[in-house]
This record gives C-alpha cells, sequence and structure tokens, in this order.
C-alpha cells in the first residue's frame, strides 16, 4: 500500500525483484508521469490500482509486462483522450482484466465520455512532415523531374553556373547525383520532354537565344539539335509541355515587350512553330489545363489579368476564351483538381495571391493568402493529401494542407527556403520528394514522412 504519499513521478524499473507481489495500490498520491517500464517484472501482480492521481496519459503497453492481471482501476485521473491514449483503447478492448469506467477529461469534443467506448476511428493521429533529405550545393530558379529509360531524372536551370544540370536518382543511395550538363549561361527553365523514346531538353536562355538539346545514346551526351526563333522568343519566362491527340507540343512564354508566347509542335526532324499566342503582354507563366476533354493554356501576364486559350479542334490552334476574373500583376497560375472540381492558384508578388474555383467561364474565389513578395505558388499532391507551398523572397515558405470539407487550405509548415523559385513534388520509389530551388541560396530537397502520434 503506497496510498496518500507525495510522489508525482514512478520511474522505470521502480519495483525490481517483487516477482512474486500480488497487490499493488499508488491511489491518492500526484502522479503526474509513469514510465514504460514502471511494471517491468511484476509477474504475479493480480490487482493495480492508480485511481485518484494526476494522470493525463500513460506510456504505451504499459501494462505488457502485467501478465496475469485481473484487476485495475484508473479512476479519478485526468485523462487527455489524444493518440496518446488510443494504444488503452485498444489494449481495453482485447483485454481479460476487469477495468472500472475511465472518463476523458479533454479535449472537448470527449470529455466525459467512457474511454471504452471511444472507437479507434476516433482518433486522428496519422499525420505527415516535410523534413530535409538532401542540400544541393548550387542555385537554381527551375526544376523538372521526368523519366527515361525506367530512370528517374531532374533538370535544374542554373543561371549563376551556366548551365542546365541533369541530376540521376541513385536508388541505392537515395540521392540525386550528378549526371550531366548543358551549357547554358543564362537559363531561366530547362524542359525535359521524353517523346517517341528520345529524350529532347528545351534551354531557354534570357540572352544568347535558346535551343533545344537531344539525348543521343550513341555517343551518350546531350546534342543541339535546334535553334529556337530568337525574334519570337526574346526573354523566355517558362515553359510548358503536352500532348494533344498523340502530338507533342510545348509553348514557351515570352516576357518582352518585342517577343510572343509561342506553340511548337514535334516532328520527324524536330520542333516546328506552329501558333504566336500573346504578343507584347510580358506574359510570366503558362499553365496546361485539360477539363472536359479540352485542352486550355492560360496565360498569366505582368499588363493584364490572366488570359484563357482553348484548343479548336478544327483549326488545330488555340483560341483565345476569356480572362481569370480582374486579377492584374498575377505571376505564375497553377491548377489543380479536388475531387471533381478545379482550381486555379494565382500567386502576386504584390497584393494577396489567390485559390479560386473554375466554373467555366466564372470563377469563384474560395481563399484569399497573404504573399508579399511571392513568386511561386505551387499545389501537388503526394498520396491523397493535396498541399499548397508558398514561396516569399521576404520571409519564410508556407505549406498548407487542403482541408476538403472546409474546401480551404489551412496552415500546415514552415520550411525556410531562400528566394525559391518553384516547388516539385517528386515521387521517387518508397520517398516522396519536394525540390525547392533557390535564387539566392542552395537548393534544398525535402522528404515527405508519415508519422504515426500514437506509436
Amino acid at each position: 500500500l503506497l496510498n496518500s504519499n507525495k510522489f508525482t513521478l514512478i520511474g522505470d524499473n521502480a519495483f525490481a525483484g517483487l516477482s512474486h507481489l500480488q497487490y499493488l495500490f499508488i491511489e491518492n498520491n500526484d502522479i503526474q508521469a509513469l514510465s514504460k517500464a514502471t511494471f517491468r517484472g511484476l509477474k504475479s501482480l493480480t490487482h493495480l490500482s492508480l485511481a485518484n492521481n494526476n494522470l493525463q496519459t500513460l506510456p504505451r503497453d504499459l501494462f505488457k509486462p502485467l501478465d496475469i492481471l485481473s484487476d485495475l482501476d484508473l479512476r479519478g485521473n485526468t485523462l487527455a483522450c489524444d493518440c496518446k491514449i488510443k494504444w488503452l483503447v485498444e489494449w481495453l478492448e482485447s483485454t481479460n482484466t476487469t477495468v472500472p469506467a475511465v472518463f476523458c477529461s479533454s479535449p472537448g469534443q470527449f470529455e466525459g465520455q467512457r474511454i471504452r467506448d471511444l472507437a479507434l476511428g476516433d482518433f486522428q493521429c496519422i499525420t505527415t512532415d516535410f523534413v530535409m533529405h538532401q542540400v544541393l550545393p548550387f542555385q537554381a530558379v527551375s526544376a523538372e523531374p521526368f523519366t527515361y529509360a525506367s530512370d528517374l531524372y531532374v533538370a535544374l536551370a542554373q543561371p549563376s553556373a551556366s548551365s542546365c544540370s541533369i541530376l540521376k536518382w541513385d536508388y541505392v543511395e537515395r540521392k540525386l547525383r550528378d549526371f550531366d550538363r548543358i551549357p547554358a549561361h543564362s537559363a531561366v527553365h530547362c524542359k525535359p520532354i521524353v517523346a517517341q523514346d528520345q529524350l529532347y531538353v528545351v534551354v531557354a536562355q534570357l540572352f544568347g537565344g535558346s535551343y533545344i538539346y537531344r539525348w543521343d545514346t550513341a555517343v551518350d551526351k546531350f546534342i543541339k539539335i535546334q535553334d529556337i526563333d530568337s525574334q519570337k522568343i526574346r526573354k523566355p519566362n517558362d515553359i510548358e509541355a503536352f500532348q494533344i491527340e498523340g502530338d507533342w507540343f510545348f509553348v514557351i512564354a515570352d516576357s518582352s515587350k518585342a517577343g510572343s508566347t509561342s506553340l511548337y509542335r514535334l516532328n520527324q526532324n524536330g520542333f516546328y512553330s506552329h501558333q504566336a499566342l500573346h504578343a507584347w503582354h510580358r506574359d510570366t507563366d503558362v499553365e496546361y489545363v485539360e477539363n472536359d476533354g479540352k485542352p486550355r493554356l492560360i496565360i498569366s501576364s505582368s499588363s493584364q489579368a490572366p488570359v484563357i486559350y482553348q484548343w479548336s479542334r478544327a483549326q488545330k490552334q488555340f483560341v483565345p476564351q476569356g480572362e481569370v476574373g480582374e486579377m492584374l500583376d498575377v505571376q505564375m497560375v497553377k491548377h489543380f483538381r479536388a475531387k471533381r472540381e478545379q482550381f486555379l492558384c494565382l500567386s502576386r508578388y504584390i497584393g494577396d495571391s489567390k485559390v479560386v474555383r473554375w466554373e467555366g467561364q466564372r470563377f469563384v474565389e474560395v481563399q484569399t493568402l497573404p504573399s508579399r513578395g511571392s513568386m511561386v505558388l505551387q499545389p501537388f499532391a503526394v498520396g491523397r493529401r493535396l498541399y499548397l507551398a508558398l514561396g516569399s523572397d521576404f520571409s519564410f515558405t508556407h505549406v498548407y494542407l487542403w482541408e476538403e470539407e472546409k474546401q480551404k487550405f489551412a496552415k500546415f509548415q514552415e520550411l525556410s527556403v531562400q528566394a525559391p523559385r518553384a516547388f516539385r513534388a517528386v515521387p521517387a520509389a518508397d520517398v516522396q520528394l519536394l525540390l525547392a530551388p533557390s535564387f539566392k541560396a542552395n537548393t534544398l530537397v525535402y522528404r515527405h514522412v508519415v508519422v504515426d502520434l500514437s506509436l
């Protein structure tokens, strides 16, 4: 009998050597914590009372060493029915030990409920986290993952290093490693396109023209095969690649006054100019969206609201369809789907960024996100979870998690990335990565981890 003392803590192996002890009463104390191995060695214990203490939680598998325990009293404690107590609910369902009713003191939704009546599904114990996985010791402004010949690669534009860097995933070391470099003294985007078993890389440069390279398997190196018309593409800013009716295209957003966002199409000899889009509007980003079987391009601009083009099967070209609301100075447009609905993420450097629901010709604002200094607002999915990364030149990157019931993103985590210019989710075998190219510092690679808070 250890009742009515002033115990606040009972540590590991507190009853070592008492292998024949059958009755243990530790009631009416102020015990706030027990160690996981508190009752180790009590093989003969049949009756245990911890009634009327100040226990808010119990270590996982606390009663596992008590092989023949027949009576347990936990009444009069202030147990918090959170993930750390989930194991107790499971144990109560399976044990033959007699346990008088124990009630939850918190949280609010469970207060006053019997612990035995709780369902395991009541506990939301699975959470996630982004943890540092690898630091790439260079600056970059774009990251594009791709698979070629069953291997995973990432192409990164590195203007400060005058190259497009191609990294290859090492499945043994679980790291990205150097593979090859394409010279590009002012690269802003390196877009890989794997089409008809060929690997192409479109290299967009601010100065000196833009080019297309092809991987030559005969010599295992990239060969320049084509120049891109420098009269149309004067100041490229973004590249999107896609297929329509079996044909491969890419489009380059041009941000100069005198240039034109342009569409190119692949034929047997390379890519040729297919259509000029949206000339002289200082375009900052282009996004390809397919909704209800209709291919569309959304082009954001520093001089007007984002413009929507829809593919005309009759004309084999994109035709203007309208604008996205009255949102001016949109740096980037990205889309995501949640169930059957389509959304657009509109990032702005000055002013608030927006998430809108796309309803054909109508856009309904879903959420406003403070985003001073934002160059990138990137939605991405990992498994069933949908995230949104909001980068800023002046503060931490904010990662949001989509809440389906509220149809909104909730703040989830902060990442320390200096001047991010892109976020790209990369599935690498059993590892889920998030690449964060930085304009001013090292490019960071985060790993998505799943954490069970009940363990």
